[in-house]
């Protein structure tokens, strides 16, 4: 469905006269009922590869929404730039019908510089906001009139991944006033701006991990509890969400440091690193190859295979975007006389990506 379809529908499923919205598939639908809290359901994809259908309720996607409206100073007039089918393009649509104003969306097809310079020559309100992603914001930085475009608007909120210092740096140049974003299906979308928490969000380290509380939080798992009673909590009469992310706090500002598992967010999908590796593990000849993660500039992580063999990155590349799917493609072949192992035999996966960093 598209951005402008969905804002009846949302309204209604908000003020709880219409039906739970499910953002996901077509081919993985909704079961018959799902509990009365919850407005929308959102699939994500686990570290497992297993899919997880958070369940969030207006209260928690209202919550969300004021608390970014509160940040922004003023409600205002969104663009729509992100796909519907994630939390963060969803939060857009939500801020609009918060703010009670008019949703202008892209044209389908494929996200480009020119697409949305169209779109926000469409735009009437003064007041102007988006959501992106950094490759995005990467491709409108390459054409100067979108980037004189974007310099209009009141403030860009940038999510979905790490964001390089370099692309923040070439931004501020231009003018665009950004802020990065932090949070996931489980918190509405992002709720720490530029490492500080918006609205009655509260988060802490708890044994390295970040652990977020507050009035955004989903439900849980829809029919997972398991899995739900594995990621929320009670702590003192708190409702707390293991976010799966290493962290720092200073002075109240979070930094996030890696995750506790083998997922990357490569242009904001998520890309299990064990799969990636099993799948070039199956190719002839690369049985003992190790993949790990690198940083990239356009996609924030990307995998790649280091091996002692020499292979064809095309090949390669092929072969793991046609069962994982394009955002696992590994981006680079290192090739070395021997990995490196721990005590323990196993590959020095911390070391080959230090390595890779240097």
């Amino acid at each position: 469905m598209s951005g402008l379809a969905l804002v009846p529908a949302l309204r209604n499923a908000l003020a709880g006269s219409g039906d739970a919205i499910f953002a996901g598939p077509p081919d993985a639908p909704l079961p018959p009922t799902v509990p009365q809290r919850v407005s929308l359901v959102v699939q994500s994809s686990g570290s497992t590869g297993r899919p997880k259908r958070v369940e969030l309720s207006s209260d928690a996607l209202l919550a969300s929404a004021a608390a970014a409206e509160t940040f922004l100073g003023s409600p205002g007039q969104w663009l729509l730039a992100l796909p519907t089918s994630y939390i963060a393009g969803l939060n857009v649509i939500v801020r609009s019908i918060a703010a009670d104003t008019e949703l202008v969306t892209i044209d389908d097809g494929p996200f480009t510089a020119a697409s949305f310079l169209e779109a926000a020559g469409r735009m009437t309100e003064s007041v102007r906001f988006t959501s992106l992603v950094p490759a995005q914001l990467a491709r409108i930085l390459e054409v100067d009139a979108a980037a004189a475009a974007l310099a209009r608007f009141d403030r860009v909120l940038l999510g979905g991944q790490a964001a390089p210092a370099a692309l923040l740096a070439r931004a501020v140049e231009r003018g665009i006033r950004v802020t990065r974003t932090y949070g996931a299906s489980e918190t509405s979308g992002g709720c720490i701006y530029d490492g500080s928490p918006v609205g009655a969000t509260t988060v802490r380290i708890t044994d390295g991990q970040v652990e977020i509380a507050g009035p955004t939080l989903a439900e849980g798992y829809l029919l997972d509890p398991e899995r739900s009673d594995a990621a929320f909590y009670l702590n003192d009469g708190t409702r707390w969400y293991r976010t799966g992310d290493h962290g720092t706090l200073e002075d109240g500002v979070l930094t996030i440091t890696g995750r506790l598992d083998d997922v990357i967010i490569s242009g904001g999908v998520k890309v299990s690193l064990a799969e990636v590796e099993a799948a070039v593990a199956s190719i002839p000849g690369l049985a003992g190859a190790v993949v790990v993660r690198a940083s990239s500039e356009e996609w924030g992580e990307v995998p790649v295979v280091v091996t002692t063999a020499a292979a064809d990155l095309y090949a390669v590349r092929a072969w793991v975007a046609q069962r994982l799917g394009a955002a696992a493609a590994p981006a680079a072949i290192e090739v070395v006389d021997a990995i490196p192992l721990l005590d323990s035999g196993k590959p020095d996966r911390a070391g080959l990506a230090a390595r890779l960093a240097r």
